[in-house]
Parts: structure tokens; sequence; C-alpha cells
């Protein structure tokens, strides 16, 4: 299988590059990013997001996850990433994603969610697609609710980020629900 490539009216999701490592390590480099994000180091540098991208590699030869880079359809420049990483014995993934700054606030991640959860049932046909996040991060719960995932959990101080925990929110839909959408 090649690495796919799905396309929606303004972006185009597809393989990272490593032609991408010096945008990707700008836009990464943001503390307003690093401070919603679950895993992201801070700072960034290039060698950062050639490690991504030899993850993402990784992930995508073993079949257990598929990272796509967001693109802005006309241009082709990277705005982000999103992706599934999948839990194979229970036939499910985690939904994760960040988006650049300077692309904030146009609606281009709740965008790039919907073919992302149509790839993850109709193409990987995955049973549950769970996406978790810091509970400050309000911004991401709203991307999640447009594209009609349900809000199923709260774990209080799930995780440790910069010596401190934090409380993850987190959602869900099943192919059932995702199907009852149609």
């Amino acid at each position: 299988m090649n690495f796919p490539e799905l396309k929606t009216d303004r972006l185009i999701l597809s393989q990272i590059q490593l032609s991408d490592v010096p945008v990707i390590a700008k836009y990464a480099n943001n503390k307003k990013i690093v401070q919603f994000t679950r895993t992201m180091p801070n700072p960034y540098h290039e060698k950062d997001a050639i490690d991504w991208i030899t993850k993402v590699d990784e992930g995508f030869k073993k079949k257990n996850s598929y990272i796509f880079a967001i693109r802005d359809k006309k241009t082709k420049h990277f705005m982000g990433g999103i992706g599934l990483t999948l839990a194979t014995e229970h036939n499910r993934a985690e939904l994760g994603y960040w988006l650049a700054e300077p692309f904030w606030n146009q609606g281009f991640t709740t965008e790039a969610v919907s073919p992302i959860l149509k790839f993850g049932f109709q193409v990987l046909n995955l049973n549950k697609i769970v996406a978790m996040y810091i509970d400050v991060n309000i911004a991401s719960g709203k991307i999640l609710e447009k594209n009609f995932m349900i809000r199923e959990a709260e774990m209080k101080e799930h995780d440790s980020k910069d010596g401190k925990y934090v409380t993850l929110i987190q959602y869900r839909l099943t192919k059932t629900e995702f199907e009852q959408l149609k």
C-alpha cells in the first residue's frame, strides 16, 4: 500500500517529507502549540522533526500508525500534522493532531479530522476512534464535537507535563455511530 492521500475543499493530507523538516521545526518550536500537546518537546529543533518523521515512517511500514501532513491544497505548504495511532489488538485508534499557529481559527483542523475519521472506519475498518486533549485546550473539544465525536471521559491528573499533572478529556466515535451519521 502506498501512503494514502486524502483531500478536502482546502487541504491535502499527505505523507510527511524530509523537505518539510525546516518548516516543521519552525512551526513546532512554539510554546503556544507545545502547551496544548501531550508529547511535543520544547524547544523543538530540526533533529526533533527528523526523529518525528522517522517514527511516522516506521509506524506506516508496521501499519500501526498513519500520520499525515496537513497541507494547503493550492500551495502544498505544510501546516501541521494529523493521524491515527492504532491499538490493533482492540481494533481502535487514537486520533491526534497539531496545527501551526498562523493557521489557527480558520477551521482547518475541523476540516482535516473528517477525512481521517472516514479513512479510519472505511479503509482501516476500525471499530472505534478516540481522541484525548488536555482540558485547557477548549478549541480541541470544539473540533471533535464539530466532527460528531462524543465526550466519554475525563481523566483527572492523567498525564504529567512539565512537572505538573494534567487532566485529559476523551472523545470517541464508534463505527456504528459513524455509520449512523450518513
